[in-house]
């Protein structure tokens, strides 16, 4: 990897003030902890995330066996890490969406368009050989990645409500669903062959705004 690129890397979690005196030693750990994320996500996706051991991850990254341990206690730590880094790079794609639509529907079939783009460009990844159920273990829990998400969703159900539509909605509740329907549909559409990704968002998106528009209804 590049020296600039592993600049990069420490900037995502380091202040800036961090970065100037940055040595040779923070530059090959953060070096180190991603080619373990690079070299899982290749190994998920090749064998699966049951099959797979911290000793095949190891292989595949060329490091000492030792040096696994330094950034992660197990695979499954390896697994949630892939899934916080998912969300923290799709959640300014979500933000940009929200900008961008003028309406509810458009917010909603634009991110969903997105999101399902994004899971398809690694469709070979880990996500793809995992079960719902694995899956939502490692990517259901809070955390700083998955709240800016749920906060881009849950904000633009608000903005409706301003606008006048989605009237009277928990927009808690709303966000949750959305967010939840959403990656329900992404793992199906993922396990599919070939992978659809404007059916995945015509289905979801016809759902969500049907539901929105009952849920409004029903308030009044």
């Amino acid at each position: 990897m590049p020296y600039g690129d592993a600049r990069h890397l420490l900037s995502e979690t380091m202040p800036d003030t961090a970065l100037a005196p940055a040595g040779k030693r923070e530059i090959t750990k953060a070096q180190n902890r991603q080619a373990i994320l690079d070299a899982a996500r290749e190994v998920f996706g090749e064998a699966g995330f049951e099959t797979v051991t911290v000793r095949d991850i190891i292989r595949r990254t060329g490091l000492a066996s030792g040096t696994f341990y330094n950034y992660f206690r197990s695979k499954d730590e390896v697994a949630s890490a892939l899934s916080r880094d998912g969300a923290r790079r799709f959640s300014p794609i979500l933000k940009a969406q929200r900008e961008r639509a003028r309406t509810w529907a458009e917010f909603v079939r634009g991110a969903l368009g997105a999101y399902y783009d994004f899971l398809a460009s690694e469709h070979d990844s880990w996500l793809a050989r995992r079960t719902a159920a694995e899956s939502g273990e490692a990517l259901m829990g809070e955390t700083p990645e998955m709240a800016a998400v749920f906060e881009e969703v849950r904000r633009s159900i608000i903005d409706e409500a301003e606008r006048g539509g989605a009237r009277g909605v928990d927009a808690d509740y709303l966000a949750a669903a959305c967010i939840g329907l959403a990656r329900e549909i992404g793992w199906k559409m993922l396990a599919r062959r070939p992978v659809d990704t404007a059916a995945a968002t015509d289905f979801a998106a016809t759902l969500i705004l049907r539901g929105t528009a009952g849920l409004s209804e029903a308030s009044r």
